[in-house]
This record gives structure tokens, sequence and C-alpha cells, in this order.
């Protein structure tokens, strides 16, 4: 009986030892996110946007495209209480990007009383969106839930089929319908965001944002009215390696 105490208090050490490193494997191979603090994992996804202009006059402009994200996390788990996190630099495509606005009537004035007949501006704007700066940090907080929430900033860049914003009368003035009083296809989109990443297993994620986003010329164009500030929604889908 003492033999067998003996050789059961030696390898007890040892099975507690291996149990331990087994259930950690476990564990590490069940995590919940890629965000283990060691690897630096890179993203790409699929997602869809859409919303509305919420100031000045911008009441009736809608907003909606489709695209996908790149990113790469660059740095280990790092920062205090609710700020650990890693910080991940992305970029965004809309290869389809529409923006509705208001229909009106413009005319094109050389000078006053010298202006064409009525026609008509505004309606739906087709173009492409790059959006090549994206600062991300995401929340791993203490890296064991499935929710993950992310704060981001960025810059891009739209063009569109036609000049946008469209711009002019009602009411008619030489300012707004002379020969120089157009804006620009080019428009830049300085931007900030908020969301989740919700892991449907340790490598999907579904991924809910929310964006405020301006959109200004940057006075490319002769007169740059802009749209000093959208809120856009998106939804989307990650592949995370």
């Amino acid at each position: 009986m003492n033999k067998t105490i003996r050789r059961f208090t030696q390898t007890l050490p040892v099975t507690l030892l291996l149990s331990a490193a087994l259930a950690h494997t476990q564990a590490k191979s069940a995590a919940p996110t890629p965000f283990d603090g060691t690897s630096h994992p890179l993203a790409i996804g699929v997602l869809a946007q859409g919303g509305l202009g919420v100031t000045d006059d911008r009441g009736g402009y809608k907003f909606f495209m489709l695209g996908g994200r790149a990113g790469k996390v660059l740095t280990p788990n790092v920062g205090p209480s609710i700020l650990h996190g890693n910080f991940e630099y992305g970029v965004e495509l809309f290869p389809f990007w529409q923006s509705y606005t208001p229909k009106f009537e413009r005319r094109l004035c050389t000078a006053p009383g010298n202006c064409s007949a009525p026609y008509t501006v505004g309606g739906t704007f087709t173009g492409i969106s790059i959006t090549p700066i994206l600062l991300k940090w995401n929340f791993t907080g203490s890296g064991h839930s499935k929710i993950v929430p992310w704060a981001q900033g960025g810059g891009g860049l739209i063009w569109t089929n036609h000049k946008y914003p469209p711009f002019g009368g009602p009411p008619y003035n030489v300012f707004n319908d002379g020969p120089n009083a157009d804006t620009s296809v080019w428009n830049f989109t300085p931007q900030f965001g908020v969301g989740v990443h919700y892991f449907l297993s340790p490598r999907r994620s579904l991924d809910l944002g929310a964006n405020a986003i301006h959109i200004s010329s940057a006075s490319l164009g002769d007169k740059n009215p802009g749209v000093n500030a959208s809120v856009q929604f998106s939804v989307g889908y990650t592949w995370w390696k």
C-alpha cells in the first residue's frame, strides 16, 4: 500500500502538468477569435453599405454600395483594461457605388438674362469608391469573447460618372448657374466609424458598422457644396487568415 501511495504521489505532478498542457492546447485550438496576441492575422471580406445625408439640405441624399475589404493586424494585443487591443491597417473598395439625390431644374447662364432652357440635374450618380487608408483598433479585451468591438478612421476617394453633387438653381442666378459653376467627378471621403466583429468561428466573422462620412471635392471643381456629413451602416463577412 505504501509503495502504491508513493508511486501515486510521484506520478501526480506529471499527470497534472500533462493535463494542464492538454487543456491549454485544447483551449487554444478552440479560441473564439484569431486575436491571440501572438499572430497578426490577415482579413479578407465582403460588405454592403448604405445610409443617408444628415446635414444642411442633404437630408434627401441616399447611398448604397457593394464591395470588399482587406486588413492586416500589425501589432500584438496591448493597452490597459477596456482599451486593450490591436492595431489593424485596412483598405476598402466599392466598385459599385451609388448616390440617389433629389432632382431639380437648372439653367446655364452666361450673363444676366442670357440663360439656356431649363434642364434636369440630380437623380442617381454611379461611381467607384476606394479607401486606401483605414486605421482600425480592435478592442480584444480578455480575448475570450466572440464579440470584438472596433473603431476606425480613414480617408478615401470617389469617382462618379457625373459631377457630384448636383449644383445650381432654383432660384436661378449667374453665381449658381454660370459657366464656372460646376462641381467635380472626384471627391474625397474623410471618415470615422465604430462597429463589432461577431465571430461565428475562430476564422470567420460577421461584421456590423456605423460610419460618419464627409464628402468633399477639396475645391477641385468650381464649386464645392459637398455632403458635410452622411451616416452609413455596413454589414459584412470576413475570412481571417
